[in-house]
């Protein structure tokens, strides 16, 4: 499920945001780049709706996923749910 970003509290979307900057694998190369910056860099994804706010019920968590990886899974989802169909008729 797709959470609007603009419901959430500030200090929260913002813990979020620095929450996934801090993960492993999101090195942003040789140059040091200050947290802040990196969370700027994801608020501007957000807003420009390129980087999306999902929140996962099976696992009951919060994540980023841009929005042609949100997009894929959906497809691929649908894809599944029509070959079961067919399979089960």
């Amino acid at each position: 499920m797709i959470i609007p970003y603009q419901q959430l509290a500030t200090n929260t979307l913002e813990s979020i945001l620095e929450s996934y900057a801090l993960r492993e694998g999101t090195d942003y190369g040789i140059d040091e780049v200050p947290l802040q910056h990196k969370v700027e860099q994801l608020m501007q994804q957000l807003q420009h709706g390129d980087l999306l706010l999902v929140w996962s019920e099976l696992h009951e968590t919060i994540n980023l996923m841009s929005k042609q990886s949100w997009q894929q899974l959906q497809q691929e989802a649908s894809t599944t749910q029509a070959f079961n169909e067919d399979s089960s008729s």
